[in-house]
């Protein structure tokens, strides 16, 4: 079992429907099937595609973390990074005109987040040869 990265991607699950809504929301009212030919729908599809380029990932991550008995604050750490990564750069890319502050801040919570788990799973790895 493994309660603290079940717990993330529950919260996690929520965001990427929160996003697909709006991509749904977006294509609705400038009546676009297939593409992107508005710029707001680009920015909807675009934050979405981006967490669903990431978030699986990290969750992966976070879990072979757990498995390998990385502490739960630890968990918790990563857990809260990669969320606050996330509504990070979906504000950012979604505002009209871009603030890229978010944006930025959100890819860097988001590198950090990976870089911080790829590091401690080479570790727990190394532990336990």
């Amino acid at each position: 079992m493994l309660p603290v990265t079940a717990f993330y991607a529950g919260l996690l699950g929520f965001g990427f429907l929160y996003l697909s809504l709006r991509v749904i929301k977006q294509r609705h009212a400038y009546r676009l099937a297939l593409g992107t030919q508005h710029r707001l729908v680009e920015r909807a599809v675009r934050a979405h595609g981006n967490f669903a380029e990431y978030v699986p990932l990290a969750l992966v991550m976070m879990a072979l973390a757990e498995v390998n008995r990385l502490p739960d604050w630890g968990l918790h750490v990563l857990g809260v990074v990669l969320l606050a990564g996330r509504a990070a750069h979906a504000y950012g890319i979604s505002r009209e005109p871009e603030e890229m502050k978010w944006r930025s801040i959100g890819m860097g919570l988001t590198f950090a987040m990976l870089g911080v788990a790829s590091a401690a799973l080479i570790g727990l790895a190394a532990a336990g040869l």
